[in-house]
């Protein structure tokens, strides 16, 4: 699979509380649930676990507490070749995600971030000599924004991998160093201010592998305009749209798998991309492998435990 460049992911770590229900709620109504099961979670580690198993050269930067869900985390990134020497221990409780997952694999989840909102700028002070050394670094959007921001000022010699999750906006700064910036469609349409989960007219797009003018070649395009590097935007059963600046959109078609649990695969995505990137990949050729790491995981349960090692992707 070749050499492998470094990654840095400046992220979140949490305890994933899952249950298992029929259906979601409504409101005001109660349902019931299986036994809560606890697995280590959390975009940033989710991201950082899921190359580390692939075998990428990956640092974790971020925050736990001093209990047993925060020991959890540091195992299984440690078990995933993952360095922990900037996973901080915090006076505050490791973070949790409550997940509620139905028997057609999605999911609906609540954050409590906890010691993830330590993860402050003052924190990267004793990092950046790893920030300085990669080729590249990934951030999401379960800490503090003003930390994301410090980390595009401060990765100018690497490979930004921007992952806009939870949907939210960013500012300039941190849209121009991303190369690219990955969301789902929902995540796209807050960037793009939309007020609702659909995709951006059509007639906007470019010509490419995606018919003219179809839904997420108008969205790659439109987020393109917003000043990032390049864009890919996350279809789930339908694969993935990317396009780079000035370039055309493309569309990778994901392998059909039984869904078995959603929770964790747009991670176990951007951790593949990533991986794929510092080792030279270009960018359609990372989505590729990125869009068959996610299959993998969605046919397992969980979210770290779901992601795939090297030979299991064989064939």
């Amino acid at each position: 699979m070749g050499s492998s460049g470094r990654i840095v992911v400046v992220g979140s770590a949490n305890a994933d509380l899952v249950l298992d229900v029929d259906h979601r709620p409504s409101a005001g109504e109660t349902v019931l649930g299986s036994d809560v099961r606890v697995t280590p979670g959390g975009k940033g580690a989710n991201q950082a676990v899921a190359a580390g198993r692939l075998g990428g050269d990956v640092t974790f930067v971020g925050c736990v507490g001093d209990d047993d869900h925060g020991a959890m985390l540091r195992r299984s990134l440690e078990a995933a070749g993952v360095d922990v020497g900037h996973l901080r221990t915090v006076g505050a409780p490791t973070g949790n995600a409550v997940i509620l997952l139905t028997p057609d694999g999605e999911n609906a989840i609540i954050v409590s971030p906890g010691a993830n909102r330590h993860v402050t700028p003052a924190l990267l002070t004793g990092s950046r000599a790893a920030l300085a050394s990669a080729d590249v670094v990934v951030v999401q959007l379960e800490i503090p924004l003003d930390t994301v921001e410090q980390v595009a000022r401060e990765a100018r010699s690497a490979r930004v991998v921007v992952n806009a999750a939870p949907a939210a906006t960013l500012p300039p700064e941190v849209l121009a160093v991303a190369d690219p910036l990955v969301v789902n469609e929902s995540e796209a349409a807050v960037l793009l201010g939309e007020a609702h989960h659909g995709m951006v007219p059509a007639g906007s797009g470019p010509a490419g592998t995606i018919p003219a003018g179809s839904g997420p070649a108008a969205t790659v395009t439109a987020l393109l305009a917003l000043g990032p590097r390049s864009v890919v935007v996350t279809l789930g059963g339908a694969g993935a749209a990317h396009a780079v600046a000035g370039g055309r959109t493309e569309h990778t078609r994901a392998r059909p798998v039984d869904v078995v649990d959603t929770t964790g695969a747009g991670d176990a995505f951007v951790g593949a991309l990533a991986l794929e990137l510092a080792r030279g990949a270009d960018l359609g050729d990372a989505v590729v492998a990125a869009t068959g790491v996610a299959a993998f995981a969605v046919g397992r349960r969980g979210a770290q435990e779901s992601y795939p090692h090297p030979h299991q992707l064989s064939g």
